[in-house]
């Protein structure tokens, strides 16, 4: 039996918040799956050494839109799958799979409105199995094994999508100079090249030299460094959804997206929220600004300690 899921979200959180679905239609019908995603979810890095995963199928640009419709299609359609998933309710890949002539479509109800991402898969995912899903996601890697353990050692997400989910780096900087008062702490920046400005703050902070940036390295390299950290502090971005699926308690701040999403779904996330907001936050929400200093510290150190 061949198998096809198509998760088309753009994020990298979005894939890890799919993986215990991904994963439990693998080991319902008993075979490796083929997946579906946008390069933007780097699916390639994250699952190359998932045993639940036959092979990625990018969904690129070419393919992808209404102009890509045949080309998405006919290389559906050669692989010859014998059932598909649809995590969405799009009419489009309703119409490309039956095109590509696979026989068993399951899909969500189609032109539904928006609702929370994680219980709609959730609720799609268990009516298919007949089995409750747990909602904890698991990457699976090789870890290292030679941090030092001396350090405490803490991934810092310090990039966001936009510079309105992003606490400003001055107040990680200043983080960074409290833990290491009560702890030996290294600092691993969880930023790409295009937060160089970012990381030339921090490194040129009297904090730099516990530091170690991500910035040259593919999502795959930092996998284990992510694995093998004692603590993760983070924006909603996808370092701290990886930290999660890797089992690592994350401190995740929520200032401009839905927490209700993105933050409840793993008992390895801790959330913190802008002063006057109780599991409210949303896009729009504009509240890095209120984020308090102080209980980021506290609940940093308590989850370090």
């Amino acid at each position: 039996m061949k198998i096809l899921i198509i998760q088309q979200r753009y994020g990298i959180g979005d894939l890890v918040i799919f993986l215990p679905y991904i994963h439990a239609i693998s080991e319902k019908f008993k075979v490796k799956i083929s997946l579906l995603a946008k390069e933007s979810s780097k699916a390639h890095d994250l699952l190359s050494q998932d045993e639940h995963i036959n092979e990625i199928i990018t969904l690129d640009k070419e393919k992808d839109g209404l102009g890509g419709f045949f080309k998405l299609a006919n290389e559906i359609k050669k692989r010859k799958f014998d059932k598909v998933f649809i995590f969405n309710s799009s009419l489009r890949y309703s119409l490309i799979t039956r095109y590509a002539g696979i026989r068993s479509i399951y899909q969500y109800p189609l032109f539904r409105s928006k609702d929370n991402l994680v219980v709609s898969a959730k609720i799609f995912t268990e009516d298919i199995i007949n089995k409750i899903v747990s909602t904890e996601p698991f990457l699976q890697i090789k870890s290292i094994d030679n941090f030092d353990k001396n350090f405490k050692h803490v991934c810092l997400g310090i990039s966001a999508s936009g510079p309105t989910k992003r606490w400003d780096v001055e107040n990680y900087i200043k983080l960074a100079q409290e833990l290491i008062k009560n702890n030996k702490c290294k600092f691993y920046l969880a930023a790409g090249a295009e937060d160089t400005d970012l990381i030339k703050k921090f490194k040129n902070s009297d904090v730099g030299k516990y530091c170690v940036s991500f910035e040259k390295l593919s999502i795959k390299q930092t996998l284990p460094i992510i694995k093998n950290c004692d603590l993760a502090i983070s924006n909603d971005t996808g370092f701290a959804h990886i930290a999660c699926a890797l089992g690592i308690k994350t401190l995740t701040l929520f200032m401009d997206s839905p927490v209700m999403t993105y933050g409840k779904y793993s008992k390895k996330m801790s959330v913190i929220e802008p002063k006057g907001e109780k599991d409210s936050t949303v896009h729009n929400t504009l509240g890095k600004n209120k984020i308090s200093f102080s209980e980021v510290l506290d609940k940093a150190n308590k989850l370090l300690n």
